[in-house]
């Protein structure tokens, strides 16, 4: 499996970036990878949010296995920037849950879309890969 199959496949992405008090945060994510940019849904009220408006330096990390020779994973390092517009982030943000969900018409669905007012855009830099 190539590089960009790998993280159109997979769900978990760990996302870091880096508060005011220069503190890393780390949280795991749902996303999407497409042509080349990954997008993730999200409140402009979390903390991944308001890093990214003072400092749009991110690193992440999507890996899986723990056992050779099935262990694989990627590091990106890149900027991100916040997709406001309303019309664009619902139409990413659609996109993202249906990796998640069979359909957007359930409680948990509806209440995470209902709940993202931004989208977060990472344009990769660099990318690192492993494999064992």
């Amino acid at each position: 499996m190539n590089r960009d199959e790998f993280l159109k496949s997979q769900k978990i992405l760990r996302l870091a970036t880096i508060s005011e008090n220069k503190m890393l945060h780390i949280v795991p994510v749902w996303y999407r990878y497409n042509k080349k940019k990954i997008y993730i849904g999200t409140n402009t009220r979390t903390q991944k949010a308001i890093n990214i408006k003072k400092n749009k330096r991110v690193s992440c990390c999507v890996d899986v296995g723990i056992n050779a020779p099935e262990i694989y994973g990627v590091m990106i390092q890149g900027n991100a920037s916040l997709v406001l517009e309303n019309n664009k982030v619902k139409r990413l943000a659609k996109k993202i849950l249906l990796r998640y969900f069979n359909t957007l018409n359930n409680k948990s669905a509806k209440e995470l879309l209902d709940d993202t007012d931004c989208i977060i855009e990472i344009i990769p830099e660099k990318f690192s890969v492993w494999n064992y």
